[in-house]
């Protein structure tokens, strides 16, 4: 599993737990509804600005969004769950 794909997990948890759908989500933080879908299903990366938007869109921390997923700066990988990935 990559960061990416954990980043969509937590991100689609904090969205169904606001109860607000990917459309209204996206006029919250100014993007467009297909931009909130590509970050929920791990097909896009999402920049620093664009989780400091969902964040406050969400009322949330970019932790709870990242949750699960580790830098280990010694191995130059990102560990996710307890499985390592590049």
């Amino acid at each position: 599993m990559k960061p990416r794909d954990r980043f969509a997990i937590n991100l689609r948890k904090a969205r169904q737990k606001a109860k607000i759908s990917q459309e209204e989500l996206g006029f919250r933080c100014d993007l467009h509804r297909t931009e909130i879908s590509l970050l929920e299903r791990g097909g896009r990366e999402p920049r620093l600005a664009t989780i400091m938007k969902l964040c406050a869109a969400l009322d949330t921390t970019p932790d709870e969004l990242s949750r699960g997923i580790r830098w280990l700066p010694s191995q130059a990988r990102f560990q996710i769950k307890g499985l390592r990935a590049n």
